[in-house]
C-alpha cells in the first residue's frame, strides 16, 4: 500500500527496507509472545530423535505467515494479483495449523483435495495475469505452451512443492534454512532474467520473517513451523519461481528440498500403486533421516551439508543461465 503511494524510486527503497526490518522484529516478538499458545508437538514414532521434539510448540508458522501478509499489505506492492497469491498463502498456512491443531492428524486424501485446490486456483490465477509462456533459462529460449498442459504443469508444481517442503521439515533449522537460500536464490534468477520486480518486496518480507524463526528453530531447537508454515513456504516457493518466468528452475534451485522430502513421496507412491514392497527398502526417507541414522551426521551437520549443496548447485546453476 505505502509502496504504491509515491514515484521516488528512493522513498520506495526505503519503504520495502523498513517493511523487512518489521517483518523480522514483529515475528521474533510475536513468537516470543504467542509460542505459549501454541500447540504441542507429540513426536513422530518413525522418526530419527522423534521423541525430542515432544512438548514441544509447532504451529509457529502461522505467526511468520500472518507477519509477512500483513507486512506485504502494508508495505508491499498492491494489486489483485498478489491479494490472491496471498490468499493462497494464508490458505495453506491455515489448513496446515488446523492439522497441527488436531488431536488425530489429517488424513492424506484430505490434505490432497485440498492441495489440488490450492493448486488449480494458482493455476487460474498466473495464468490469467501472465499468459502461458515460459522461459527455458538454460537454453535463453522461450516457449509458449497450450493453456490446458500449462495449467496442468502448475498444479504438479504446486503440489509438489507443498508436499517436499512438509516432508523436508524434520531437523531443526533445515525446512527454514533451505527454504532461505531456494527463496534468495529464485530472486538472483528473477534478477539476471529482469523479472525481479515482480516479486522484489515480498521476497524480502518472506526471508526476513524465516530469519526470525530461524532464531528459535535453530538447534537444539524451541518451537516448530509444523504444517502451517512448511505448506505455505512451499506455496510461496511455487509461487515465486513461477514469477521468475523460468519455473522448471525450480529443479535445480530447490534440488536439495526435492531429494530430501520428494525420495519419500516416490518410494510410498511405488510400493502403494506398483506394489513393489522392497523399493528402496535401504533407503530411510526423508532423507535427511537416512544420513542420521546410517551415517551418524548430526543435525547440524545435515543442515550445513545440505546448504553447501545446495548452494554449490545454485551457483553453477546461475552461471549456466541465459536470458
Amino acid at each position: 500500500m505505502l509502496y504504491e503511494l509515491f514515484t521516488s524510486y528512493e522513498i520506495k527503497n526505503t519503504i520495502v527496507m523498513a517493511g523487512a526490518l518489521l517483518s523480522f522484529f514483529l515475528t521474533f516478538i510475536g513468537i516470543k509472545l504467542f509460542e505459549r499458545f501454541l500447540p504441542t508437538d507429540g513426536g513422530r514414532e518413525f522418526a530419527v530423535d522423534g521423541q525430542k521434539s515432544v512438548g514441544k510448540h509447532r504451529g509457529a508458522g502461522i505467526i511468520f505467515i500472518l507477519v509477512f501478509t500483513l507486512v506485504s499489505l502494508i508495505f508491499g506492492r498492491i494489486k489483485l494479483e498478489y491479494i490472491i497469491y496471498l490468499l493462497v498463502i494464508n490458505l495453506c498456512m491455515l489448513t496446515g495449523y488446523m492439522d497441527d491443531s488436531a488431536e488425530k492428524p489429517w488424513g492424506e486424501l484430505k490434505k490432497g483435495i485440498l492441495d489440488l485446490g490450492v493448486a488449480l486456483v494458482l493455476a487460474y490465477a498466473y495464468t490469467h495475469y501472465h499468459g502461458m509462456t515460459i522461459h527455458l533459462a538454460l537454453v535463453g529460449v522461450d516457449i509458449t505452451l497450450p493453456r490446458v498442459i500449462f495449467s496442468l504443469l502448475i498444479v504438479a508444481l504446486t503440489w509438489g512443492s507443498i508436499n517436499v517442503t512438509n516432508c523436508c521439515d524434520g531437523v531443526d533449522g533445515l525446512c527454514c534454512g533451505m527454504s532461505i537460500a531456494s527463496t534468495m536464490s529464485i530472486y538472483a534468477l528473477a534478477m539476471i532474467l529482469g523479472k525481479s520486480i515482480e516479486m522484489g518486496a515480498n521476497v524480502l518480507f518472506m526471508i526476513m520473517a524465516l530469519l526470525a524463526y530461524l532464531w528459535y528453530n535453530s538447534t537444539p531447537s524451541r518451537v516448530l513451523m509444523g504444517d502451517a508454515g512448511s505448506r505455505a513456504i512451499g506455496v510461496f516457493l511455487a509461487i515465486a519461481i513461477l514469477l521468475s518466468g523460468a519455473p522448471f528452475m525450480y529443479i535445480l534451485l530447490c534440488l536439495i528440498i526435492m531429494f530430501d522430502g520428494g525420495l519419500g513421496l516416490v518410494k510410498l507412491t511405488v510400493i502403494r500403486v506398483f506394489k513393489v514392497k522392497n523399493f528402496m527398502s535401504r533407503v530411510r526417507t526423508p532423507l535427511h533421516d537416512q544420513f542420521r541414522k546410517k551415517h551418524g551426521w548430526s543435525n547440524t551437520q545435515v543442515v550445513n551439508r545440505f546448504l553447501i549443496l545446495q548452494i554449490l548447485i545454485t551457483l553453477i546453476s546461475l552461471a549456466m543461465v541465459k536470458r
